[in-house]
């Protein structure tokens, strides 16, 4: 049943709950979401999972280290992209059909990624075009995911949902390493996109019995709109992926300040366009919605940027394996996983502030626990404990961030917020992982000058590293590790603006109301 966002916005409160009622009946919400939790986790590994590979793909394609990175940009640039897009669709044509749709292109991606080095043509740009095909697909899934449970679950059950979303998106970024490494190591760089097919059928025949087909809104879509937030995100992104690997070059800074330009150009034809916008602005009128978006930058920003001089120390500092530094940092999500049932129950009874800030905080007290404790010869126990500290902030973060943001907005609005938010958390993974890059690679030259001569690659070996050096390259990631750990700080400064408890406590009764209607 279609109907107009007027009509929605007034039937709301009766029809509506009937509607969602009437659905629930014969769905469980909680099958719905680990349903949908598996392509969700999956989409999510792909943006971790291919760097172990990397020099496994370049040695095996023949190809130089610039061009094997965009086998990873070329996915992040399609991801962001179309996000904003992706969420409007689910709101028009339903979120069920856009998520089934983005899980078959990003099956047949993979399975495109795994046989581009046997069929005709060049082989890396098989791979780079398969992997731009997969992002897309992967744009498609993730609004949809965080929409849905908006819809499904009732207000003072969303909180445990969303703990699991969250604590998915946690986990899927540190387990990509490890299981990236082992596969590549056992069955060669093309099985972590094969993995891909068999996990991507289930998911599909599990989304398709158990995701329920949820009311659509009829939309007319603002395509100025969406040409101008394609055309600013993507240079914006293109900007900051490049920006390193061409020296921040005077064309590289155009680009971002072009796609920063587009951004304005967009916003200000979101307020004045007639109709229905891409993005409508009344979203940020909801002061949770404002400062949970605010804050996801800044979580994007410090996990993106974090792992970098962590495995760099590891591998070239202490000599470990990809796979086994990876597994230094296992602490975090296995913690995480474990408090998630917790902290589901206590998002759903607790004021946000009380639980976003401390776990930002927290987590960024493990980030500063790992410069205060990275040394040359320290034990491998205690390297462990800043790890098991940013699994239990990383508990509390994730999910009432996420809970909170479209807590207050109605059903007919979810896709379109689910795609702001998951923008913004993509675009503050893009600028983290160019901010760190720059980073690290300033602070080598500052510690030592030839750094880029003798240290190419994560893969050195510590064992053949002077001492010397090996302090110095110590000191150098110590400081990188700075900047995720301040960005956390920033966020959960920003987590201090969510709405005073009193207003919290009247919204808390009428979501307490409402759900007694719907159930």
């Amino acid at each position: 049943m279609e109907h107009n966002v007027a009509a929605s916005s007034a039937v709301e409160p009766s029809q509506q709950g009937e509607n969602i009622k009437s659905n629930r009946k014969k769905i469980n919400p909680w099958v719905s979401l680990w349903s949908m939790i598996i392509g969700f986790f999956m989409i999510l590994l792909d943006t971790t999972i291919v760097a172990v590979a990397n020099p496994s793909i370049q040695q095996g394609l023949g190809v130089d280290v610039g061009t094997v990175l965009w086998v990873t940009s070329a996915y992040l640039l399609t991801l962001t992209v179309p996000m904003l897009i992706a969420g409007r669709l689910g709101d028009r044509f339903g979120q069920r059909n856009i998520y089934l749709i983005g899980l078959v292109i990003f099956t047949l991606s993979s399975l495109w990624c795994g046989l581009s080095s046997s069929l005709p043509g060049s082989q890396i740009g098989n791979l780079i075009a398969a992997r731009s095909v997969q992002g897309f697909g992967a744009a498609l899934i993730s609004p949809q995911t965080m929409a849905v449970i908006q819809r499904i679950f009732p207000p003072t059950r969303r909180g445990g949902a969303m703990a699991v979303w969250g604590t998915v998106a946690g986990v899927a970024t540190m387990v990509g390493p490890v299981l990236g490494g082992f596969l590549v190591s056992s069955f060669g760089w093309e099985w972590i996109f094969f993995i891909n097919v068999p996990v991507g059928i289930v998911a599909l025949i599990l989304g398709w019995v158990n995701i329920p087909k949820l009311e659509t809104h009829t939309h007319s879509f603002d395509w100025i709109g969406v040409a101008l937030s394609a055309v600013a995100v993507f240079f914006l992104v293109f900007g900051m992926q490049e920006g390193n690997a061409h020296h921040w070059d005077g064309w590289i800074i155009a680009s971002i300040v072009f796609g920063a330009v587009m951004f304005a150009v967009f916003f200000l034809w979101q307020a004045r366009a007639e109709g229905e916008p891409l993005v409508p602005l009344n979203l940020f009128k909801d002061r949770n919605f404002s400062v949970s978006s605010a804050a996801i930058v800044f979580v994007g920003f410090a996990i993106a940027s974090m792992s970098v001089p962590l495995y760099y120390y590891f591998q070239v500092v202490r000599g470990l394996d990809p796979t086994q530094s990876a597994l230094m940092t296992l602490p975090s999500p296995i913690i995480g996983i474990v408090l998630a049932p917790i902290s589901g129950k206590m998002i759903d009874r607790m004021h946000p502030r009380t639980l976003a800030v401390p776990g930002l905080l927290c987590s960024s007290l493990g980030l500063w626990l790992y410069v205060w404790i990275m040394q040359v010869d320290v034990s491998w126990a205690w390297l462990l404990v800043p790890s098991a500290v940013l699994g239990i902030g990383s508990a509390f973060m994730w999910g009432p961030l996420g809970a909170v943001s479209t807590r207050n907005l109605p059903p007919y609005m979810a896709g379109a917020a689910s795609g702001v938010y998951n923008t913004a958390r993509q675009l503050g993974t893009v600028i983290g992982s160019a901010a760190i890059a720059a980073l690290v690679s300033a602070r080598l030259e500052h510690y030592l000058p030839a750094a880029s001569q003798h240290f190419s690659g994560a893969s050195a070996s510590g064992a053949h590293m002077p001492l010397n050096a090996a302090i110095r390259f110590t000191s150098a990631m110590k400081d990188s590790l700075v900047m995720p750990a301040t960005a956390l700080l920033i966020g959960s400064l920003i987590c201090v603006a969510f709405v005073a408890p009193r207003a919290w406590e009247r919204g808390q009764e009428q979501h307490h109301q409402q759900s007694s209607q719907q159930e």
